[in-house]
């Protein structure tokens, strides 16, 4: 019985964005202060160094710690069924293996900073006059990259019905 090569070998691409993440948040973490926006494109981008114990856009931030335990276990969960799902993708099939290898290097980018710190430190702000995206890092955007990419690719994929049946 010959084995078919599988996607896992895509996971290289995980660890690329793991250390992406951990080196752009280790500068953050040591060239910015807190809170105080540093203008890259003036008008439009700051670095602006930021820290949450919640989920996207701060969702329960404000809890008494144990969402960081619930968020550490959901990533290391999605983390565990993308992987299985990789596991069954063939290695050639890039349109799935590279939004999965993206989101699971996200995921475990940020619960790298939660099992260390207790939070996920952030640092890109993209603003316009008064409106204010919420502050996201390196690994949020291979997770929102990601799903874009899994969504659109799904349905680039699907075959359009036949008519009369």
């Amino acid at each position: 019985m010959k084995i078919k090569p599988n996607a896992l070998s895509w996971l290289l691409l995980s660890l690329l964005v793991i250390a992406l993440d951990q080196l752009t948040k280790h500068i953050a973490l040591t060239e910015l202060q807190p809170l105080s926006p540093h203008a890259v494109i003036p008008g439009l981008l700051n670095w602006t160094l930021a820290f949450n114990t919640g989920a996207a856009f701060s969702f329960l931030a404000s809890a008494d710690g144990w969402q960081r335990w619930l968020f550490a276990a959901l990533a290391i969960g999605v983390s565990v069924v993308l992987m299985f799902w990789l596991s069954r993708t063939a290695r050639r099939d890039w349109r799935n293996a590279v939004p999965l290898a993206l989101i699971i290097g996200g995921a475990l980018g940020n619960l790298v900073d939660r099992l260390r710190f207790g939070h996920v430190t952030d640092f890109i702000q993209v603003y316009y006059q008064d409106w204010a995206w919420p502050a996201f890092n390196v690994a949020d955007s291979a997770i929102s990259v990601g799903a874009v990419l899994l969504i659109l690719f799904g349905f680039a994929g699907r075959k359009a019905p036949v008519n009369g049946g």
